[in-house]
This record gives structure tokens, C-alpha cells and sequence, in this order.
């Protein structure tokens, strides 16, 4: 079946709630209908699982999908069922009789989705049930897992390769959300996929803030910052089992609900603590790298990283975990040279010199991420191969307050010439913590053996401590002057424009230390509402949850709360609009929603919210100069004589949205006809009513007129007469 875009649109609708694809969804979804072998990069929260979703809806039959996780098996068909979407999982958490009756409704077709995880499919039987099923689509989710050089690599994935002899008519998808080049060209060879369509997204996530602390004080920083956020969960990531468990003891000490989260944890604990970050009842979830991938709670609104982690992909995917759901979210890492030497030390255990060298290579680059003065996310995209557009990302913290530089040319002349002289009087290199131990004039073993003490540029950096200068050199390396050889213990060695400098006296421009950056009062992904609104929701989502025994995220995400909270549905034509709304939902909660929107508003009046913030009418303007991209494009739609329903739903937006945009034209000077809206009767009414309650609130005439009226119309009657206004006063 080749669905065209009439047939899934109506889907996306009716399940999902959405009423638009995002990037690169669509062309996906087609290519698995068609038949096609498929592998899909999309970020977290780019909507891979929709990509095998939506074709298991689209036609008969069966769709295997293929997990690494238990807990994410659970969510998604959790998820599905609460969407009307027939699906199941098999896996080790099942009793026999539940697997029975699983087992049962699979050979009578009542199921369209299955996840299994990759053990299954090599257990006595399963192939051959499988083959019974006739599957029509097998996705392969966290695909990375099947290659050796991806970040978590799963031995048992290698076994997935057996469906493509088995299945060979069989379109396979492959999905995943992080993979440098070498391991998308591993998971296509391991696959065996036959000449894929490749489909890479961009790795920006626009709604993340990323921001480097100096690490001071760690369980204080961490502290201070949960209680500022004292309506988020988070995750915090530290280096071992024993400080994760350490560090959610103290936060519980202190009053924040938090647990332990690591491979070292009886596997009952460890799923017990994750069903109540799910659930909302635990706010925080101290871990270690176990925890996370493919963690299907879209809410997490921040990520700290107590301890450095070993390498960029790993610190990229586990950030990931943030914002999901396209609202803001933060991503903090404390940062130390105390923190290098340990990952140091456990890179030195390893017994494989390619291993170390491999290992060392992260590690240096994670560490020019943290101490670097660049754009955080442009250094992000760059290991990904990709390059950030424009020259300031306006959310990181080097961006938000570039760091400021200083004339280092003499600190540099100083670390420059002690290398050079060590090796000089030694005929061999050391490593950067023994120059930073001649400079300052430190009387150790090793300097006084090796006659480093002798040398002309012992003790003569005096004017920077020992930290400084490790950051000094540290800077120097990335900057090119030096290489830090991870082959021979780390040794630093002059460059060929390191000895230049020295050589030529060039001068130097260094970085100074990173301070704390406040974040930014409006971000992006974010949208505003009634908070007092949606924290009424969020309590009636949770006890729907409780009752149902699922996370809150099931019943509605937070984005559909927001758009709930700013739109104020009250009837279930307006509730249907809200994005996330499908049929099943709409059946099931909207009355309940509308219900307490509606008793919310008897008590509290609404609040206005614009796009673009035209809160009052402004001065008069020449025409146009005031209007945005996105009002200008509602208004060529409104011209071209589309309603602004169809307006709404051909831009993905609410109602109310494109009322607002209409409004915003009409303020700027634009010739808008409300009769196309409105009777001459009501116009007046609105009109009366506005003229009794002058002002920059519309509630009050809102109001008086019993809720008559949509308050988007009622909002563009107001701008209109305005403009009217303004152009008999200039005549």
C-alpha cells in the first residue's frame, strides 16, 4: 500500500493528535510503505518511534519492533494502548500466562505493533511464530547498540542480522538517535541492509541550554540548583555506583525527593525507582551512565553532570534525555581538573593500548568542550559533522556571555619554553601536571631526579597557582601549540606553531575562567500559559495517572498541558484543537480537561497570549514594518481567501493562533474584513462591550458579553475598530 499524504494526515490526527509531520517523518513513513530499507538519525525527541508507528496503522499486518529495554517496551505500548493503537511487547518481565495470552492474540492477528527485545528472537520457536505472523515491517530501534564502535554496544544485537536471510522480503528500518559517521556505516554492513535511504536530521536541539560550571563545592551547586526548579525532575549522572546513592541520601536529607539509579542495584530496586521518576513521585534520579536510553518520559526538564563524563557522544546522548518534548530544558556540567585525573587513572587500567589511546583521544576532547570559550553546541554539532548556523547559538553560556580574553603571550612564552627546556636537559618529555610542577618551583622527587630543577625556567611562573597553569596549558593544546601524546603517557611535545610562537615571540590571546550564567528569561521551545492553570491540570493528569496506574505522560504530554493552559478549551470543539488531542483522548478526557478549564475560569479570568507578545495596540506604524515571517504568512493564506480554520490546520496551529496573527495585522495598518467572522449584530455587541470596559485587559468585556465569543475574535474586533480609529484621527 503506498499511502499518500490524504491517508496519514487523517492518522496522525486520530491517534496522535497532530495535525502536521516533523522533519523528515513523513518522507520516513512513505519509504517503509513502499517497501524500502530505511535508516532514520533522528535526534531525541525528533519522533523516531512515530516512523514505525504510523505505517503499522496505515495498512494491515504486523510491525515487529525490536528494543533493548524493558522499561521503554512498557511506556511506548502504554502509550499506544492509551492512544487506541493495538499493541504488545514480549520480554522477560512477562509471567508464562500473560506471555500465553499474548502469544495468542499475536496468531489471531489482534495486534499491529510488537517490541520484542533481541534476546527473544533467537529463544526456541520465536522465528518460527514469526514467520506464521507475516510481518510487513521490522524496525530496529537504538540501532547504534549493533555496532562495536557506537557508545553501547550490545553483543546480542549482531543476532538481528539472521531476519535479513529469514525475512528476505521484508523491509528492515533502522533508528537511532546519536552516531558519528564510522557507526552508521556499521549499522547499514551489520544489517544488511539493501541500498538504504538515509535519513539524518540535524543534531541541534534549539530548546537545550548547555552551560560548564567551575566545580566548586559540588553537592552545594547541585542542591542550590534543584531548588530553584522546584516543579522539574531531572537526572543528575555521576561517575560511580557509590556517589550516585551518596548524592540521592543527601538530597533526600535536604527535602528533594530523589533515588539511586546504577547496575549495581537489585534489578526490583532499580525498576522500582524508575516507575517513580516516571510517575512523578520522585523529582530527581541520581545515576550513573545505566540509566536512560530511550527513557520515554518526555518531561525531564534538566540534566547535571556531577562528575566529566569519558566522552562527547556519550555526554550528547545522556543530555538528549532533556526536553524531549520540545520544551526548554537545561544541561549543566561541573567541571575540574581534579575530574580529568580520575578518568585518567581509569583509562590507564585499561590493558589494550588501542583502547587507552581511543579512550585518552575522548577524554581530550571532552575536556576542550568544557574549558573552551567556543559555542558549546557548535562544538556538539562539529563531532557529528555538522555545522552550526550563524555565529552565536544564544543558548549556551559562552554565547549568552562570551568569555573574556587576556594577553596571555607571556604565560604562553613561559609554558612554551619549560617543555622545550625539560627536554632539553632530559632528552625526554614528560607530562602536564610535571611542567606545571617546575614552573611554580616545586620540590618534588622527580624534579630534583631528573635535575628539573636546574633548569632556566624553574620556578619562574610564580604569578599564576598550580591550576591556573594546568588550564594554561590545557588551552595551549587545543589551540594547537602543544600535543599531548596519549601513546606515550601523555606526554606534551612543541608543535610546529607552538615552537613558532616561542620562536617569533607571537602574541597570545587566552581564555579567562568560566563564571555562572543566569538563564535566559524566555528560551527556546518555550510557550507560555496561566501557570496557576496548569498546575491544576498537571494535578488532575496525576490523578488520572494514579488511577490508571500509568505515568502522567500518557494521559497528555506538557506541551499539550501548555497549549491547554494558553487556549483555555472549554468545549469539545475547542479541546479537539489542542495539539496531542486524537480521537481516543478527546473521548476519553476531554470533558474532564474542559470541565476543569471551565471551573478554573469561573474564579480567575483569562490571560492574553500573542505569538508575538501585542499585548496593547501599538502607535501607529507605516504598513507592515512591524509584522513577523510568521504573521505575514497567515496573512497571504487569509488573502488568498483560505478560512482561517484551514488556515490552522495547514500551519499546524491553534485557532486562536492565527486569530492572534489576524490581530497583529490589523494593529500594524492591514485592511482585515471581520464580517468574515461575525454578523453586523454581534460586531456591535463586541464592540459595545469593549467601549464599556477600556483597557488592556479583554476579560472584563469578555466577561460582560457571558463568554459569547471566541476571545480571539473578540481580540481582532478590538484591533480593527482601533485601526479604524487611528485612520479617521489622521484624516
Amino acid at each position: 500500500m503506498n499511502a499518500d499524504a490524504t491517508d496519514l494526515l487523517p492518522l496522525l490526527q486520530r491517534f496522535f493528535g497532530f495535525s502536521s509531520f516533523r522533519p523528515l517523518q513523513e518522507e520516513i513513513i512513505r519509504d517503509a510503505l513502499a517497501g524500502r530499507d530505511v535508516f532514520a538519525l533522528l535526534p531525541t525527541g525528533g519522533g523516531k518511534s512515530l516512523c514505525f508507528q504510523l505505517p503499522a496503522l496505515a495498512r494491515p499486518g504486523l510491525t515487529v519492533v525490536i528494543s533493548p529495554l524493558i522499561a521503554l517496551m512498557k511506556d511506548q505500548v502504554d502509550a499506544l494502548q492509551a492512544s487506541g493503537v493495538p499493541a504488545t511487547f514480549l520480554n522477560s518481565s512477562l509471567s508464562t500466562d500473560e506471555a500465553r495470552v499474548r502469544l495468542r492474540g499475536l496468531h489471531n492477528g489482534e495486534y499491529q505493533l510488537l517490541y520484542v527485545a533481541p534476546e527473544r528472537l533467537m529463544l526456541s520457536g520465536f522465528l518460527s511464530d514469526l514467520e506464521r505472523w507475516k510481518p510487513n515491517l521490522i524496525a530496529v530501534d537504538e540501532a547504534h547498540c549493533i555496532s562495536e564502535w557506537g557508545h553501547d554496544f550490545r553483543p546480542e544485537y549482531r543476532q538481528i542480522a539472521a531476519l535479513r536471510s529469514r525475512f528476505p522480503g521484508v523491509p528492515l528500518m533502522a533508528l537511532t538517535a546519536t552516531a558519528t559517521e564510522r557507526v552508521r556505516e556499521d549499522i547499514v554492513t551489520q544489517l544488511q541492509l539493501r541500498e538504504p535511504r538515509a535519513f539524518v536530521a540535524s543534531f541541534n536541539r534549539p530548546n537545550l541550554t548547555y552551560r560548564v560550571l567551575p566545580k566548586n563545592k559540588a553537592y552545594d551547586q547541585a542542591l542550590e540548583f534543584v531548588r530553584s526548579r522546584p516543579a522539574d525532575a531531572g537526572i543528575i549522572y555521576c561517575q560511580s555506583r557509590k556517589g550516585a546513592e551518596g548524592l540521592a541520601d543527601r538530597l533526600c536529607a535536604d527535602g528533594v525527593k530523589a533515588r539511586p539509579y546504577h547496575a549495581g542495584l537489585e534489578q526490583k530496586a532499580r525498576a522500582a525507582n524508575q516507575e517513580l521518576f516516571l510517575r512523578d513521585e520522585v523529582r530527581v534520579i541520581c545515576a550513573t551512565i545505566a540509566f536512560g536510553m530511550g527513557i520515554n518520559k518526555p518531561n525531564v526538564r534538566f540534566v547535571v553532570h556531577y562528575d566529566l563524563p569519558k566522552n562527547i557522544e556519550g555526554y550528547y546522548q545522556e543530555t538528549g534525555r532533556a526536553g524531549r518534548d520540545g520544551l526548554p530544558g537545561d544541561c549543566v556540567l561541573l567541571f575540574s581538573a581534579g575530574d580529568v585525573v580520575k578518568q585518567r587513572k581509569f583509562i590507564e587500567e585499561k590493558p589494550d593500548p588501542q583502547s587507552r589511546r581511543i579512550a585518552e583521544e575522548q577524554l581530550q576532547q571532552m575536556v576542550h568542550y568544557a574549558e573552551g570559550g567556543a559555542c558549546r553546541r557548535a562544538v556538539l554539532l562539529e563531532y557529528f559533522g555538522e555545522a552550526l548556523e550563524g555565529d552565536n547559538c544564544g543558548g549556551c553560556d559562552n554565547c549568552l556571555q562570551p568569555r573574556e580574553t587576556w594577553d596571555g603571550t607571556l604565560a604562553a612564552q613561559k609554558f612554551l619554553s619549560c617543555i622545550y627546556r625539560i627536554r632539553e636537559r632530559s632528552g625526554f618529555g614528560v607530562g602536564l601536571n610535571h611542567v606545571v610542577e617546575v614552573l611554580t618551583g616545586a620540590d618534588t622527587d622527580k624534579v630534583r631526579k631528573w635535575g628539573h630543577d636546574a633548569v632556566s625556567t624553574y620556578g619562574i611562573g610564580q604569578e599564576h597557582a598550580r591550576p591556573e597553569w594546568s588550564a594554561i596549558g590545557r588551552e595551549l593544546i587545543r589551540m594547537g601549540f602543544v600535543k599531548q601524546d596519549a601513546e606515550k603517557f601523555n606526554v606534551l611535545e612543541l608543535t610546529t606553531e607552538g615552537r613558532a610562537v616561542l620562536r617569533e615571540r607571537r602574541s597570545v590571546s587566552l581564555t579567562k575562567p568560566m563564571k555562572a550564567v543566569e538563564p535566559q528569561t524566555h528560551r527556546a521551545g518555550e510557550i507560555a500559559c496561566d501557570a496557576a492553570l496548569f498546575e491544576h491540570l498537571r494535578s488532575l493528569r496525576k490523578r488520572l495517572a494514579d488511577e490508571r496506574g500509568v505515568p502522567p505522560y500518557i494521559i497528555f504530554g506538557d506541551v499539550s498541558l501548555r497549549h491547554m493552559a494558553r487556549e483555555y478549551p472549554v468545549s469539545k470543539a475547542e479541546f479537539r484543537r489542542i495539539s496531542g488531542v486524537g480521537e481516543k483522548k478527546l473521548e476519553e478526557f476531554g470533558a474532564l480537561f474542559a470541565a476543569e478549564v471551565a471551573a478554573f475560569l469561573h474564579e480567575n479570568p483569562r490571560q492574553i497570549f500573542a505569538d508575538d507578545s501585542f499585548t496593547t495596540p501599538p502607535p501607529p506604524t507605516s504598513r507592515g514594518s512591524k509584522l513577523t515571517g510568521t504573521v505575514l504568512e497567515t496573512l497571504k493564506m487569509f488573502r488568498a481567501g483560505e478560512t482561517v480554520e484551514g488556515i490552522a490546520s495547514r500551519r499546524g496551529l491553534v485557532l486562536s493562533t492565527i486569530l492572534g496573527h489576524l490581530a497583529a495585522a490589523a494593529e500594524a495598518g492591514e485592511a482585515i474584513d471581520v464580517r468574515q467572522f461575525v454578523t453586523e449584530e454581534d460586531q456591535r455587541a463586541m464592540e459595545a462591550a469593549l467601549d464599556a470596559h477600556p483597557g488592556i485587559a479583554l476579560s472584563p468585556a469578555f466577561q460582560a458579553l457571558g463568554g459569547r465569543f471566541d476571545f480571539g475574535v473578540l481580540r481582532l474586533v478590538r484591533a480593527v475598530r482601533g485601526q479604524a480609529r487611528r485612520v479617521e484621527q489622521g484624516r
